[in-house]
């Protein structure tokens, strides 16, 4: 049996992962076996995300110093839930839920939340299709060197139509 205080640090513990976190989902995964559980907390933990399997009466009272978190996940804590808390980027947490639930049909992502905004179904989905900082950081780059490397090619066939070119850069030698 839970006695009050243990009740009392868990909700502590987990106003504190949500005051750390960047976004956080609630997941059902009644019907999960424990290698997939275990499985799912490996791949989040890749992703810099936490799964905690929590009890709806203590998650509720936790929500309390979080009023968007509160109203996020008001509806959505009924029945066996874990929740995921993404403190890193919260799009690979949703890119790594929604991945797994496409291998694991039993897992449902019932509602996200992100800077203090709710996220649906949808919102979740579209979320999980863009890509990474990293990813982006390298589509930025790509495109500030395309313009300077077809610079650097336009430079050099005008130098060959004149004659000139990366050949004749060479230094002659000298007498």
């Amino acid at each position: 049996m839970i006695t009050r205080a243990d009740k009392e640090q868990e909700i502590k513990l987990i106003t504190e992962k949500f005051g750390k976190a960047k976004g956080a989902f609630i997941v059902d995964f009644k019907g999960i076996k424990v290698e997939q559980v275990t499985n799912l907390r490996k791949k989040l933990n890749t992703a810099e995300s936490e799964m905690k399997v929590v009890r709806n009466t203590l998650a509720k009272r936790a929500f309390k110093d979080h009023p968007a978190i509160e109203k996020a996940f008001a509806n959505s804590m009924k029945g066996t839930n874990a929740i995921v808390f993404s403190y890193g980027e919260v799009n690979a947490t949703a890119k790594t839920l929604a991945d797994f639930a496409k291998d694991v049909e039993v897992l449902q992502i019932k509602s996200g939340v992100m800077d203090g905004e709710a996220l649906d179904d949808a919102k979740i989905k579209f979320l999980a299709t863009l890509p990474g900082k990293d990813q982006l950081r390298a589509m930025f780059l790509g495109t500030l060197l395309a313009s300077g490397s077809a610079l650097a090619r336009c430079l050099n066939a005008y130098a060959e139509k004149l004659g000139g070119g990366a050949a004749s850069t060479e230094e002659a030698p000298q007498a």
